[in-house]
């Protein structure tokens, strides 16, 4: 029986990929450069000499690969100030308690931590890399520049979050993504090392006898033009390994025992389910085992891996689903505590103050942070739903109640973002529910309503908002279309309430509410 490696074995053995594919660049970049700057007489000819030189720059390639691998994440988070680090370091000396009991504070200080890691590593690896291009005899002055390449780099960086791994829509073979971003790469690396090279250039003239192993203008030109070729070998060398690392870590791994295997015909989604039960909330495995599900789901070409689902006990179904509800659980919960804690703040102000102001963004951004996974589990729950409708043969999506959980949890998360977003839901009368305006929109604030919404859809986090406003719409629409006549029926009949949402109180707002957004959709007017 053929058996699937660990999650974070898979995760390990990508790693160890990322750095053989890191290597192979740098080589065929090296050498290039090498070979094209051979006739400049500073360079080394010596072989033992180039050989060593070629040793060190790969180390220290593979010091900012390493580096670079730590820092990634496949969710975005805010990092700790150096005040709150400091604070809570004399706290946790001075005052009785562990300041560091908190879990998010801990991965907020672990974050900066590897922020400050990352721009040391890639300093130093700039600092050797730029000396062993250009010579190891080229002196300190170079080694110099290729550290503050290093931290501008780094600064770069991490300003534009590009440590986030950022999953394609589209998955493409690694091969072919890579040779897409190969131009894009090259372009970056001109402008980060024209830019970089500038500013290095203004730094070194407050250097004490700066320039003065350039006997003549001609020497100087020939080092300058030598610095920014070795200078843009390091940047371009950066960009492939990030480009790299971009595309072999967010590529989909296929969680399934071969078909036609002793484990596929036994129960080929244990491998799934084992992925999502061991891997750690959050990691890069939990991410790929949620696109490889939602892949499975979309997709036809797989249709015995979703047949495995609709198994005759029931049991796969509702783990699925169980483990997809809970990320969107955790948003609408997350939100509506935002909420509530906000009107409790709220109440303390004086009413001149702040009254129209909607939340503030901060209070939700580790809500909305897990935009990504809560959009494959929105699209699977949905997808798995719709086709329930002709799939499932021995009725478990309506028998074990996940229909109407799904309902519920997709209508009452959509009703807690637009509520970020500055909406908010007036409820009406069944008479009005058959008008044309059905759902009214209002912001929360009438007094000052075009400032407030412009503040809300500049802020930093309204596209996600938006995004995933229009990924639950969208899942929604999907129930809808498969089940819309039997949903029209039991409307009528007054049984829609009872079949498709839950008993309980919803995660967010009234059970009035959802069965009002759910008539609108079924009216084709929820937008």
């Amino acid at each position: 029986m053929s058996s699937l490696p660990h999650p974070e074995v898979v995760v390990k053995n990508r790693f160890l990929g990322f750095l053989i594919w890191q290597s192979i660049t740098s080589t065929f970049i090296f050498i290039f450069f090498r070979i094209s700057v051979f006739i400049i007489p500073r360079l080394p000819s010596s072989f033992l000499l180039s050989l060593f030189s070629f040793l060190i720059f790969h180390l220290s390639q593979l010091f900012f690969s390493a580096s670079l691998y730590l820092l990634s994440s496949p969710q975005p988070f805010s990092p700790a100030s150096p005040l709150q680090l400091a604070f809570a370091f004399v706290r946790f000396i001075f005052v009785s308690g562990d300041s560091f009991s908190s879990l998010d504070f801990r991965r907020r200080a672990f974050l900066s931590f590897k922020f400050l890691f990352f721009g040391l590593a890639t300093a130093i690896s700039g600092f050797l890399s730029l000396i062993c291009v250009c010579g190891i005899g080229s002196g300190t002055c170079d080694g110099f520049r290729g550290f503050i390449f290093g931290l501008l780099y780094a600064s770069f960086y991490i300003y534009k979050q590009r440590w986030i791994l950022e999953f394609p829509i589209i998955q493409r073979p690694p091969f072919f993504s890579f040779k897409m971003r190969l131009p894009l790469a090259i372009k970056q690396a001109f402008k980060l090392s024209t830019i970089a090279h500038l500013i290095s250039t203004v730094l070194i003239m407050f250097l004490p006898r700066n320039f003065k192993s350039s006997a003549t203008v001609r020497m100087f030109i020939t080092e300058q033009i030598l610095l920014w070729c070795g200078s843009f070998s390091v940047f371009l060398c950066w960009e492939l390994s990030h480009h790299l690392h971009q595309v072999l870590h967010t590529k989909r791994f296929v969680f399934a025992p071969p078909k036609g295997s002793a484990a596929a015909e036994a129960n080929p989604s244990k491998p799934l389910l084992a992925a999502f039960e061991e891997s750690s909330p959050g990691s890069l495995a939990q991410h790929l085992a949620y696109l490889d599900l939602c892949m499975a789901c979309e997709n036809n070409v797989d249709t015995w891996r979703r047949a495995a689902i609709f198994e005759e006990t029931g049991e796969t179904y509702k783990r699925v689903i169980a483990v997809c509800l809970r990320p969107l659980e955790h948003l609408a919960s997350a939100l509506a505590e935002g909420f509530e804690s906000h009107m409790v703040d709220k109440a303390y102000q004086p009413s001149i103050q702040s009254q129209t102001e909607l939340p503030s963004d901060s209070n939700y951004y580790e809500a909305l942070n897990k935009f990504q996974q809560c959009a494959w589990c929105a699209r699977t729950v949905a997808l798995l739903t719709a086709r329930s409708h002709v799939e499932d043969r021995f009725g478990i999506a309506q028998l074990s109640g996940s229909n109407a959980a799904v309902v519920s949890t997709l209508i009452s998360c959509l009703l807690s973002v637009e509520a970020f977003m500055g909406k908010k839901t007036n409820l009406q009368s069944p008479h009005q529910l058959m008008g044309a305006e059905g759902i009214k929109w209002a912001t929360p604030n009438t007094g000052r309503r075009d400032i407030v919404v412009a503040k809300k859809r500049s802020g930093p986090l309204y596209s996600k908002a938006f995004a995933m406003a229009d990924v639950l719409r969208t899942s929604i629409y999907c129930i809808i279309a498969a089940f819309h006549e039997e949903m029209v029926t039991g409307d009528k009949a007054g049984l829609i309430e009872k079949d498709w949402l839950i008993g309980s109180k919803p995660l967010f707002g009234t059970r009035d509410m959802l069965l009002q957004k759910l008539r609108h959709f079924l009216d084709f007017r929820a937008s």
